[in-house]
């Protein structure tokens, strides 16, 4: 099997318009909700979500791109210039360069809009520029046509895992000899009253009026859902053999993926949480790498009741007594959950701790709760030497997907 390594990230978030910036605020344990500037939410019973802040879409874009692209492709964009310049990905063919990038819900603000206009103004003064624009793959698209990648390109559709299965499935591209290097990842953009509106109807998210950096606590026994999150996360995976003939700065490898369905529910977690344990036996499976090696997971952790519970119960169904030796935090309790986007940023969060020997925190933890009685890093980053890390996300439908990285071995 041709081995697969990570040598470019970028990543535009709540927490920072780049990579170094948000690791910087992830370890420092900073918030990125706060009260929505999107839109008005006066009137509606959650006014808080993790937005992405002062982004210069003019930086990525022409004036002409910015007026028709949707707002998660411009970040998409911001994400896979930043990844593809930290890798010094130069040289390949561009047919041997691939891209698997997905979205949860895709160009929802155009789609909004463009009814408006058709409402206000009629069908003729719709934009031509409208559904090539607003398609789930139309973030994939325009990474193509932007960086002149010309190889297997696809989007990956699979609610909040979608970033997890862009990742996995791009190495999977690459150890079959489809592409040499791939651009993976997630989007998402979806700030619109309609979509809060939705979320608040299904009682998922939390409501937070005295301290919205509060509302986001996974794993504590207090927590009562989730806060809503945008934003945009690419990895450049490259087989291992290309990546030290160009001399690329290699950050980890990935080294496994698995995915499985709960076959449950449209939208609550399986309570014996069989799917995601199934998951993650599968990427150790087809990584050959033994439960008692993984120690950090970054936990899909949304701040829900019965999810943080079921993914605390799987964890320790896959990993026994090890469970409570290993370490497990939630960024979402910083960025929110980006959707789409959420299990890339993720990934890329493991791939940091391994760099840098350091572990995010899950902030917000307060009081334990005898159903999630794991060590989540509560609070402050912890300095730790982690050999194998596993990024964890589900989704809407029962989706799951993880991503199982290792500190790189130029031995081997």
């Amino acid at each position: 099997m041709r081995r697969v390594v990570v040598t470019g990230l970028g990543a535009v978030t709540p927490l920072g318009n780049d990579v170094a910036s948000t690791w910087r605020a992830a370890l420092a344990g900073e918030s990125g909700v706060d009260f929505i500037r999107a839109f008005d939410a006066s009137e509606y019973p959650v006014r808080i979500a993790a937005e992405v802040k002062d982004f210069d879409a003019n930086s990525v874009a022409s004036p002409k791109e910015v007026r028709k692209l949707d707002r998660n492709v411009l970040l998409a964009l911001a994400a896979a210039r930043e990844a593809v310049d930290d890798a010094a990905l130069n040289g390949f063919d561009p047919a041997r360069v691939g891209i698997v990038f997905g979205s949860a819900i895709g160009g929802f603000l155009g789609i909004m809009e463009q009814s408006e206009v058709l409402r206000e103004r009629g069908p003729d003064r719709i934009s031509p520029n409208f559904l090539p624009n607003v398609l789930v793959d139309s973030a994939s698209g325009q990474l193509a046509i932007s960086l002149g990648i010309r190889g297997p390109n696809y989007a990956v559709v699979s609610a909040c895992a979608t970033g997890s299965h862009a990742v996995g499935e791009a190495a999977e591209l690459i150890r079959r000899g489809d592409a040499d290097a791939v651009l993976a990842g997630g989007t998402e953009a979806c700030m619109h009253p309609l979509i809060l509106a939705g979320f608040c109807a299904m009682r998922g998210l939390v409501a937070e009026e005295e301290d919205p950096a509060r509302a986001s606590r996974p794993f504590d026994a207090t927590r009562a859902g989730f806060v809503m999150g945008e934003g945009a996360c690419v990895l450049v995976l490259e087989e291992l053999d290309a990546a030290r003939a160009r001399g690329a700065e290699i950050y980890a490898e990935v080294l496994g993926y698995g995915a499985s369905n709960d076959a449950h529910h449209m939208a609550q977690p399986d309570p014996e949480s069989v799917g995601v344990s199934e998951m993650m036996r599968a990427a150790l499976r087809r990584a050959g790498v033994e439960p008692e090696r993984v120690g950090y997971i970054n936990a899909h952790g949304t701040s829900t009741p019965l999810g943080d519970a079921a993914e605390t119960k799987a964890i320790k169904d896959v990993f026994g007594d090890h469970a409570y030796e290993l370490a497990v935090s939630s960024t979402k309790s910083m960025m929110g959950h980006t959707f789409g986007a959420a299990g890339a940023i993720e990934a890329a969060m493991c791939v940091l701790a391994l760099r840098h020997g350091m572990l995010p925190p899950t902030i917000n933890y307060r009081e334990p709760d005898p159903a999630c009685d794991l060590d989540y890093v509560p609070n402050a980053a912890r300095p730790a030497q982690v050999d194998v890390a596993l990024s964890n996300a589900m989704g809407l439908g029962g989706h799951n997907g993880c991503v199982l990285v290792g500190r790189f071995d130029d031995a081997k």
